[in-house]
């Protein structure tokens, strides 16, 4: 069964429908949808928040999490926006922000939420803390797809997706809405694959919807070659694609400095436990090899080419929330001595990812407002595989996404 999920208990994954339909990819006059709206809403100035997998550990540690922050609950440790250097770039505060979504499950967020804190994903008692703001945001969910025997075309499933978006804009007379993937990782597509895979449905419907995009996720989104030119001409910001969370942020990190010190790394190779939907779903191998992809990218991107070695991930239902992963870097130092760094990551990717997700999504409003469109390579601190191309290197990525903030501050 298809099922929508973030990455830790994302359910919203990848599913693909029979009927004939990559020819169903809306045109570049059908992408317009909210832009009439929005000087209608300019005024109101809030900013609607679609996340795919909407029910999801990472999608409700994201709402949950802005609701705490908003009421001063918690700090707001993680994101980047809040730091002193996106002051005054002209951000929609959290308060601000109104949360929706799609998703297959019907588990409500309330509900979800106290699984978290069970877990010791969330704070204890913040779930009820925070109740009616997951309340009001389960309250925006709406059924996600195609699950099994549907059998609408691409063209029905986009129109559908769409009318959900346009309907939360203009019932909270929203100035813009941002849709953020954050669902289970689907397998690439294959050559004879006749559908669009269901990310970039959903990305689809995000461009016929007027709305700004960013994919958290490996799944193929908006880089399906049916939507080339519909993103082209779409006029919309769009950001991704696969969050930089964990270890990979991590390699983002030790290989630039590994080629700057001009140590030659022979093998790089790594190991990840975890459990919850994202270990159920990476335990699928045509899954876990689009999201390896990513991870090795960051080095073959770094060095010229990737080294020898592999990333291995084992699926530890026992594990919940949380993962633990390994990497093993065999170098070379002077005079060819052999050397070997190991490191050891231990987190939970809800917590590391929801952050992100709200500062992707106050960039992408701001982008969008100030009237940026096409791929955002200045958000590719956030991503494995940044859309627009980027270097790989944190520390370069990080003073891109600077001199962005700048930009934004400029056009406030």
């Amino acid at each position: 069964m298809t099922a929508h999920a973030d990455r830790e208990g994302r359910t919203d994954a990848p599913g693909r429908t029979d009927a004939p339909g990559r020819t169903d990819a809306p045109s570049p006059s059908e992408a317009s949808g909210l832009a009439g709206s929005a000087d209608r809403a300019e005024a109101a100035g809030r900013t609607g928040v679609w996340f795919i997998g909407a029910r999801g550990s990472v999608a409700t540690t994201a709402t949950a999490g802005c609701a705490a922050i908003a009421a001063g609950l918690h700090p707001p440790t993680g994101m980047v926006t809040e730091t002193p250097s996106f002051a005054d770039a002209g951000l929609p505060a959290l308060t601000d922000l109104v949360f929706g979504g799609h998703d297959t499950l019907d588990c409500p967020l309330s509900k979800r939420a106290e699984a978290l804190a069970d877990g010791g994903v969330l704070p204890h008692g913040l779930p009820s803390a925070v109740r009616a703001e997951l309340d009001a945001a389960d309250a925006e969910i709406r059924p996600g797809g195609p699950l099994p025997g549907d059998t609408r075309s691409d063209r029905e499933l986009i129109a559908a997706f769409a009318a959900d978006l346009t309907d939360f804009a203009h019932r909270h007379d929203l100035a813009r809405v941002v849709v953020v993937n954050v669902a289970s990782t689907e397998p690439a597509p294959g050559p004879d694959d006749t559908r669009l895979p269901a990310s970039s449905l959903y990305a689809a419907a995000a461009l016929r919807a007027g709305c700004a995009y960013a994919n958290f996720t490996p799944s193929t989104g908006l880089r399906a070659p049916a939507l080339t030119d519909t993103v082209a001409s779409s006029g919309l910001p769009h950001a991704g694609r696969d969050g930089k969370t964990g270890q990979t942020l991590l390699r983002s990190v030790l290989a630039p400095m590994f080629l700057q010190r001009a140590l030659a790394v022979r093998a790089w190779s790594g190991s990840n436990l975890l459990g919850g939907g994202d270990g159920a779903a990476l335990a699928d191998p045509a899954a876990a090899a689009a999201k390896n992809a990513g991870k090795e990218r960051v080095l073959a991107d770094t060095f010229g080419t990737a080294p020898e070695g592999e990333v291995h991930i084992d699926d530890v239902p026992a594990m919940g929330d949380w993962k633990t992963a390994w990497d093993h870097i065999a170098f070379d130092g002077f005079l060819g001595s052999r050397m070997i760094l190991q490191t050891i990551w231990q987190g939970c990717d809800s917590a590391l990812a929801a952050p992100l997700v709200l500062d992707l999504a106050r960039l992408l409003a701001r982008a969008h407002e100030a009237g940026i469109s096409g791929p955002l390579p200045e958000l590719g601190f956030y991503f494995k595989d940044p859309d627009g191309g980027t270097s790989a290197a944190l520390a370069e990525q990080y003073t891109t996404l600077l001199s962005f903030a700048e930009r934004l501050r400029a056009q406030a």
